[in-house]
């Protein structure tokens, strides 16, 4: 037992699923110990599915599955064992034939019956231990059902991941520095799909010219200190209000941690401190989860336009206030 104490502390509560298995398999040892002294053959697992039918009602596997929340398997295995030790009894349901219902056997009901004097010192045992207990367990497990309920464990984690990743991001100025990065990313995405273009070659090797020197800004997001992700904001020839946000582009092994968010952000942020009223972009629907971004931070479709790129099949605007 020290032992097993030393190594939660050593894990902290990051091994709560494996301490509360172990206390689970304790209590289920005990249980189980507990029916035999009484001498009934029975199986801890079981006492879910034999509480329910115990209130004397034929349920489906479905039903009890809901009722108890275990899983449909699982409650199918227990109601094959049971009926197989002969404490259950299949038939199909008067109202609905494609049903069957499972209920307890005289076998079972007897079974029930000598239950009451163990269940009433098994209840008067545990009792007897929350009563010794500073915490309520009971009810902080319910807390934790609660919570859980409104956000799983899983999307916590996530949570916690994008904020560690999102402190590991900076989003700087373009430099001299980053001009081969700009190009090799942009370079992968375009021609994953597609042909560069001649207005593509000009912007990646001429950035100067052809972004910063019209009143442009390119933007370099780092990941630990690395560049990950570049986009441009290009003043539009169309209105000196207006800028185009362009180039955008995530290294692959850098994608799913919200890099191209924050730098649409950045450079949406940047259009305003320009004073741009408008930004508008041109893409491709193929790149589906570039469109759901867009359409997520408010640009919206434009019908008419003429594209810039051969491979532009939509004009999306965001207004800004």
């Amino acid at each position: 037992m020290k032992a097993i104490k030393s190594f939660f502390e050593k894990t902290g509560r990051m091994a709560l699923g494996s301490r509360l298995r172990l206390l689970t398999a304790s209590i289920t040892e005990d249980a189980a110990q507990t029916y035999r002294m009484y001498g009934i053959e029975t199986n801890p697992k079981w006492f879910p599915v034999l509480f329910v039918l115990a209130q004397g009602e034929g349920r489906s596997v479905t039903s009890l599955a809901r009722e108890i929340g275990h899983s449909h398997p699982s409650v199918s295995k227990i109601v094959k064992e049971m009926t197989s030790r002969g404490l259950l009894e299949e038939n199909k349901d008067a109202s609905d034939g494609r049903r069957t219902l499972v209920r307890l056997s005289t076998k079972g009901q007897d079974m029930v019956a000598a239950m009451k004097e163990p269940y009433a010192d098994m209840a008067e045992a545990v009792e007897g231990i929350f009563r010794q207990t500073h915490a309520d367990l009971w009810r902080a497990i319910e807390e934790w059902e609660e919570l859980l309920e409104e956000k799983p464990l899983l999307q916590r984690v996530r949570d916690a991941k994008r904020k560690r990743e999102r402190e590991n991001m900076r989003i700087v100025p373009f430099a001299p520095c980053y001009q081969s990065v700009f190009r090799a990313l942009n370079e992968a995405w375009i021609t994953a799909h597609w042909r560069m273009e001649a207005v593509d070659d000009h912007a990646l090797n001429h950035p100067d010219e052809h972004i910063l020197e019209n009143g442009g800004s390119i933007l370099v997001a780092l990941y630990c200190g690395r560049p990950v992700g570049v986009c441009a904001l290009i003043r539009s020839n169309e209105s000196m209000d207006m800028g185009e946000l362009s180039k955008l582009a995530v290294a692959e092994e850098a994608r799913g941690k919200g890099i191209g968010k924050m730098l649409c952000e950045a450079v949406i942020e940047r259009a305003g401190e320009q004073g741009m009223k408008t930004v508008f972009l041109e893409s491709n629907t193929v790149l589906a989860p570039a469109i759901r971004l867009y359409r997520a931070l408010g640009f919206q479709e434009v019908k008419d336009f003429r594209p810039t790129y051969e491979r532009a099949n939509i004009r999306m605007e965001l207004t800004l206030s």
